[in-house]
């Protein structure tokens, strides 16, 4: 079997003032190729909304109050996301959406094209990391933690909480799940 052509992956992590994207902000969007770590995309954006838990605030620690300030438009941030998005994905590819809790990251990310641009340029199929290593190593889902994982594959390091960092660490996760080396990366 040829190797994985991971081109078309991009790992997304995000940042947010709460779990809900009806009723909180997405603060934060960081994405890389999984193939090359280095071709990033970074933005932090105003918030949609003020409501805040407290939990997920401390996570990150984001101000509300300086994104209000120096955070980009949220219809603004998603045209450069799908463009930087479609610029990197190979042509006749369709962009693969990879996070650890995909179904998080995904939710906000869709809810955000859908609100601004009226179409998500990755589909509605994310690849959630966690659901993959369950396939992969027979493990239950509650046993599955993202830190064993870390330790495993990623010699222990832990994720920052700045979406773009993250979302490297989770391409490395990917690529140690997969057997994969980055191309191209420096």
């Amino acid at each position: 079997m040829p190797p994985l052509d991971l081109r078309a992956y991009v790992s997304v992590d995000i940042e947010t003032s709460g779990p809900s994207p009806s009723l909180h902000a997405l603060l934060a969007i960081g994405a890389c190729s999984v193939a090359d770590p280095s071709r990033t995309f970074y933005v932090e954006l105003k918030p949609a909304s003020l409501r805040i838990e407290a939990e997920a605030m401390a996570v990150h620690g984001l101000s509300l109050e300086d994104l209000s300030r120096s955070g980009l438009d949220v219809a603004e941030a998603m045209r450069r996301f799908e463009a930087w998005t479609l610029a990197l994905v190979p042509a006749g590819a369709a962009p693969v959406f990879v996070s650890y809790n995909a179904p998080f990251d995904w939710m906000f990310i869709n809810d955000a094209f859908h609100g601004t641009l009226g179409h998500n340029p990755f589909g509605h199929a994310p690849l959630d990391i966690r659901a993959l290593y369950m396939g992969q190593s027979g493990e239950g889902w509650e046993t599955i933690r993202l830190n064993d994982l870390l330790d495993r594959h990623l010699q222990g390091r832990r994720l920052s909480h700045n979406a773009l960092e993250d979302a490297r660490d989770q391409a490395a996760l990917l690529r140690a799940l997969l057997g994969a080396e980055p191309s191209g990366a420096p």
